[in-house]
């Protein structure tokens, strides 16, 4: 594959717990920092960066701010700091059970505390100096083995996870990272959970939940036990190795996933690339060929088309749809247009793309018309989390209403229904819209709701009232905005 944005290594950042469940904060005003909020933002997000002297010690910078975090001699704190210098280089010290220890490197002294209470002071490690680790990016992504190069992926036929794949293609390479218990599951695309022994079980006990470990920008995975997973074998079972230290072989890179999608026409016949590199309606089963990468370009908003085959949806001569691009131009471009349950797309030419009598795809129409007309199906969600600008969608304790502020993420059920989705909770209610724009998770029956992928990594769920879902100042989800835009727009 190309590369064209395509692999993308999400930079890795995260919140820091304490023993009271309270965050480190960054404070805009004196640069101050704290341990006094309940939930995981903007201002509670830091950075792991090495230490330029490419010792063992490492640099926090706060993501708000952009400033490091520093502790002088007397053991003050702050987050001021534009560039790193000797203050801000601390040691971790990872603990039996999964936390972090914060040690200034130059002073030798251990940081922490609770609320506006912290200091680096301490001599030697208590509760109150023990960090847990929280990531704050989208918990989708795929897992790609730095050693080996291939992408982690469910094996069903062998009932286990493999890093033995040169794409992340289909559904199969979909991995959810779950926060339980102060560590990280890993969880499959049929949701089940990797134990350490390389078995996939159906709940997450405590031999498949991990510590995470940074380094240099990578990802470590340590068992209950102090060893690590890493690919094992001609076929790269991911289970738990000997090793208690990672080396590459134990070290992964989390990639963004793109959403993958299948197109089908008003033949009812799925859009393909199996006979070749002309885009064609005209196969009855939806495959790897039948599989489209999409991406939304940032800028523009238009997307592209990226085939198994090795090449983008181009438009050529007369109108010809061709996956043969193997760079993203104004050629592989096409404009979305969201019409209920079904799409548009038009492309350079400024013409829609419609079916041929033949079943071919060609940008040859002025207007819209059944044969212009495509259901697009969103494949490699099967679970969903959404995260919107206050935070994660979960369902309140307690209640069937839905949260879309909270710091912890619900991994939700994702079904398609002829352009619809239909969303399941945790207690297995289907989502449904209530009075007044509320929406809950108890529904006996499903409820369709229609996904528009509006910018890159983020959607718009639009409800029967014709409604965005949306977050806002009271916390809840709501079927009330009018634009596909700001707290109506979803990370998934």
């Amino acid at each position: 594959m190309p590369t064209n944005g395509l692999h993308q290594v999400l930079k890795i950042q995260f919140g820091l717990l304490n023993d009271t469940d309270r965050y480190l904060t960054a404070e805009s005003f004196g640069f101050k920092v704290n341990a006094s909020a309940p939930s995981l933002k903007r201002k509670q997000t830091w950075v792991l960066e090495p230490d330029p002297g490419q010792g063992a010690a490492v640099l926090f910078r706060s993501s708000h701010l952009g400033r490091y975090l520093s502790a002088e001699e007397d053991g003050r704190v702050a987050c001021e700091a534009e560039r790193p210098g000797r203050d801000c280089r601390f040691l971790v010290l990872p603990q039996p059970d999964g936390r972090w220890a914060l040690q200034s490197e130059p002073h030798g002294r251990f940081f922490g505390g609770t609320e506006d209470r912290l200091s680096c002071f301490a001599t030697a490690v208590s509760p109150a100096e023990l960090w847990t680790v929280h990531l704050a990016i989208h918990p989708q992504a795929h897992l790609l083995s730095v050693s080996r190069r291939r992408y982690v992926h469910l094996c069903p036929q062998e009932d286990e996870m493999a890093a033995d794949s040169n794409a992340p293609w289909g559904v199969d390479a979909l991995v959810t990272l779950v926060f339980q218990s102060r560590r990280y599951c890993l969880r499959s695309c049929d949701s089940r959970y990797l134990r350490s022994d390389g078995r996939l079980v159906p709940e997450p006990e405590a031999r498949a939940r991990y510590t995470l470990e940074f380094k240099a920008g990578k990802l470590a995975f340590k068992d209950c036990d102090g060893r690590y997973l890493a690919p094992v074998g001609p076929t790269g079972t991911l289970r738990a190795g000997r090793s208690t230290r990672p080396g590459k072989d134990e070290l992964f890179d989390l990639e963004e996933s793109h959403p993958q999608v299948v197109l089908l026409a008003a033949n009812r016949r799925y859009v393909s690339v199996r006979q070749g590199v002309n885009v064609s309606a005209n196969q009855d089963e939806e495959l790897d060929h039948e599989t489209f990468l999409m991406q939304i370009d940032r800028e523009t908003k238009k997307c592209t088309f990226y085939a198994c085959i090795g090449g983008y949806w181009a438009l050529v001569t007369h109108g010809g749809i061709q996956a043969t691009a193997t760079q993203v131009s104004a050629s592989t471009m096409f404009e979305v247009e969201w019409r209920g349950r079904r799409v548009a797309l038009k492309a350079h030419n400024g013409r829609y793309v419609c079916m041929k009598k033949n079943g071919q795809l060609a940008a040859t129409s002025d207007f819209v018309g059944p044969d212009e007309e495509f259901v697009l199906k969103l494949i490699n969600r099967p679970l969903l989390v959404l995260r919107g600008l206050d935070g994660f969608v979960s369902q309140r304790r307690g209640s069937s209403q839905l949260d879309a502020n909270r710091s912890a993420y619900d991994v939700f059920h994702l079904s398609f229904s002829d352009g619809a989705y239909h969303i399941r909770g945790r207690g297995g209610g289907f989502w449904h819209t209530g009075s007044h724009g509320s929406v809950c998770s108890d529904g006996e029956r499903p409820e369709d709701f229609l996904f528009e992928f509006r910018e890159r990594g983020r959607l718009a769920i639009r409800a029967r009232s014709g409604k965005y879902l949306r977050g806002g100042a009271s916390g809840l989800l709501r079927a009330d905005g009018d634009v596909p835009a700001g707290f109506a727009l979803w990370e998934y």
